[in-house]
């Protein structure tokens, strides 16, 4: 067996900087834009919000261990940079806009973002095979059981017992199921009415 003691410094500096990159940082940046009422950063990041759920959807299937929880994570890591950067009249819109502190912290983090989730889902492609093993196999794996300490702990802070770690998992995968549905609408009546345009003129 390879000599994986370098794993948990990697999976944990991953969910570090996912909380400061994809919660935090655009937490702020929504509650910034919204006090000075920049319309186009709220609704930029608001797309943002929406794509990035995923992540959240994430966690709690690997709080239940399930399998398809890499598969998730997978593509959101893909989704998000192109959530930021698809959309014509908004990226216009926001290079149009006057240089200021707000602008300039959210164009550091745009790019920062989209990079740290680029790199990060290359980074998970030699995990991505933990998403077709039996969940008794899946957990006595190192290779792949070392992805749900972070949230197990997170279980354990925000949960405590009052729910059980499978149905937790298990509101995941419902959740999972009505974002793969929006997604398959936006795909097929939404992109194909309004294109590359977020507010559809």
């Amino acid at each position: 067996m390879p000599n994986l003691s370098w794993l948990p410094t990697f999976v944990w500096t991953d969910y570090r900087l996912a909380v400061l990159f994809t919660v935090v940082a655009p937490l702020v940046l929504l509650i910034w834009s919204a006090v000075k009422a920049n319309e186009v950063l709220q609704r930029s990041l608001i797309i943002y919000w929406r794509v990035a759920s995923l992540l959240a959807i994430t966690v709690y299937l690997m709080i239940g261990a399930f399998p398809i929880s890499f598969i998730s994570g997978w593509v959101a890591r893909l989704l998000i940079p192109i959530s930021l950067w698809f959309w014509v009249d908004l990226n216009e819109e926001i290079r149009e806009q006057q240089s200021s502190l707000l602008k300039i912290c959210f164009t550091s983090w745009r790019w920062a973002v989209s990079i740290y989730n680029l790199l990060g889902a290359i980074a998970l492609i030699p995990f991505l095979p933990c998403a077709f093993k039996p969940v008794e196999t899946l957990i006595n794996d190192r290779f792949c059981q070392i992805w749900f300490e972070p949230p197990w702990l997170y279980y354990q802070m925000v949960h405590t017992d009052r729910f059980k770690p499978y149905f937790l998992g298990f509101l995941g995968l419902i959740a999972l199921g009505i974002y793969a549905l929006y997604f398959a609408w936006f795909l097929v009546v939404r992109l194909a009415r309004q294109g590359r345009s977020a507010t559809g003129q």
